[in-house]
């Protein structure tokens, strides 16, 4: 990918805030998106920026979710299939398709990291009475993904709890078993 290809900074970040578990008494920004038929959430603090689907360098011998690298202004930086992440078919890559760039912990720094969605929907701001607490069933993916449900007018987004979605002590750990079985 070129430097000079679009891309829509929506906010840099010099420091990483955690997900929130449960409402905060302060209205909250959240990046709505789809994967397939369903909506979800990111909160707005871990997202670097949004850029057009580029061309991945796939790495072999890694988990299916992680979908391959991109040059990213000369950093390589990991995409993962999001869909593939929660245990679902691979993203098909349409018109609408894009990477949201976001910051995790790896280890003792931020890593950049991308997300494969099927299309970045809004920013939307949340008041605290809009978040209802993550359900204890339901939603297809695991719980611990999950930080609340977003109520957006009469249906619910969920919102993700990134720091459990993009672990970066269990996607190293998953990484690692994939390199293991693959030399066995």
């Amino acid at each position: 990918m070129s430097a000079n290809q679009s891309s829509t900074t929506l906010q840099a970040v010099s420091t990483r805030q955690a997900a929130p578990e449960l409402p905060s008494a302060e209205a909250q920004q959240f990046l709505t998106f789809t994967l397939g038929s369903e909506h979800f959430a990111i909160a707005i603090q871990a997202i670097r920026e949004i850029i057009e689907f580029p061309r991945l360098t796939a790495i072999p011998l890694t988990p299916a979710f992680l979908a391959g690298v991109i040059n990213l202004r000369g950093a390589v930086v990991p995409v993962i299939d999001l869909s593939v992440r929660f245990g679902r078919a691979r993203t098909g890559v349409g018109r609408r398709s894009c990477i949201v760039i976001v910051e995790v912990m790896m280890g003792e720094e931020l890593q950049p990291l991308g997300v494969i969605v099927d299309a970045v929907d809004e920013v939307v701001e949340i008041d605290a009475a809009q978040i209802e607490r993550r359900p204890d069933f339901g939603a297809g993916i695991r719980a611990d993904f999950v930080s609340g449900m977003l109520r957006l007018g009469s249906s619910f987004v969920v919102a993700l709890n990134l720091d459990r979605v993009l672990s970066g002590e269990e996607l190293e750990q998953m990484i690692g078993l994939a390199g293991e079985a693959a030399l066995q």
